[in-house]
C-alpha cells in the first residue's frame, strides 16, 4: 500500500469516526429535548464540536436525522436478524423477532427515543412524514416480520389469517411498550415479551 492509499484510508476512518460521533450527539439530544429542539448547535454542544463541523458531514439538520434513522434502522435490523436466523421453524423466528425487538429496546431506550423522535417529525428528502410512508421497503422490520408470518403459512405452521393485519398488530403491541408509561411502569419487559410471545401464539395457531 502507498504512502498516499495509507494517508486516504486514515482520513477515511477519521471522517467516518466524526460522522458516528455526531450521529451518537444527535440521538443524546433527541432523547433530552426532542426532534424540534434538536438543532445543529445543541447537537454539536453535546459532541463537543462546532456547528461548522456537522455541517463538512451533513448537508443540514434534515439529512443528519435521515441518515441517522437509516443508521438506526440498520442496527435494529442486524440485532434482531442474527437472533432470528438462529432458528428454524417459523415459530421459532417469530418468537425471537418478538423477544430481540424489545430487549433491543429495552438495551437502547435512547435509540429507541430518537428513532420515535425522527419517525413522527421528520420527513422525506420527497418532504413526506415518515409516519406516513406506507411502502415495506422503507420499514425492514416490517418486511422481516411478514417474511416470517407467510413463510409460517406456507410451511403449514400457522393459521390462516390476513398478514398485514397479524404484523400490524404485532409491530403496534412491541411499540407500544416504550411508549406508555402506565404499562412500563406496571409491568416489566420480560413480562410484556412472554405474554406477547404467548398471545402471538394462540393467534397465529391452527
Amino acid at each position: 500500500m502507498s504512502k498516499d492509499d495509507k494517508t486516504a484510508g486514515r482520513q477515511s476512518f477519521i471522517a467516518e469516526a466524526r460522522r458516528e460521533q455526531i450521529m451518537e450527539a444527535a440521538i443524546q439530544t433527541l432523547d433530552e429535548i426532542g426532534y424540534v429542539n434538536a438543532s445543529l448547535s445543541q447537537i454539536a454542544k453535546r459532541a463537543g464540536i462546532s456547528t461548522a463541523l456537522i455541517s463538512y458531514h451533513f448537508a443540514d439538520k434534515g439529512d443528519l436525522m435521515n441518515q441517522l434513522l437509516m443508521n438506526l434502522l440498520e442496527r435494529s435490523t442486524s440485532y434482531i436478524l442474527e437472533r432470528v436466523n438462529r432458528e428454524r421453524t417459523s415459530t421459532g423466528k417469530l418468537h425471537a423477532f418478538i423477544v430481540a425487538s424489545l430487549a433491543y429496546q429495552g438495551a437502547h431506550p435512547s435509540r429507541y427515543a430518537a428513532l420515535v423522535e425522527i419517525v413522527f417529525n421528520a420527513r422525506t428528502p420527497d418532504n413526506v412524514p415518515y409516519y406516513k410512508v406506507s411502502d415495506d421497503d422503507e420499514d425492514p422490520m416490517m418486511r422481516v416480520l411478514l417474511d416470517i408470518l407467510r413463510e409460517g403459512q406456507n410451511n403449514g405452521e400457522f393459521a390462516d389469517f390476513h398478514l398485514d393485519v397479524m404484523a400490524s398488530m404485532i409491530q403496534g403491541a412491541i411499540g407500544e411498550y416504550m411508549l406508555s408509561s402506565p404499562v412500563t411502569r406496571k409491568v416489566s419487559l420480560e413480562t410484556y415479551s412472554d405474554e406477547l410471545v404467548k398471545m402471538v401464539t394462540r393467534a397465529i395457531q391452527k
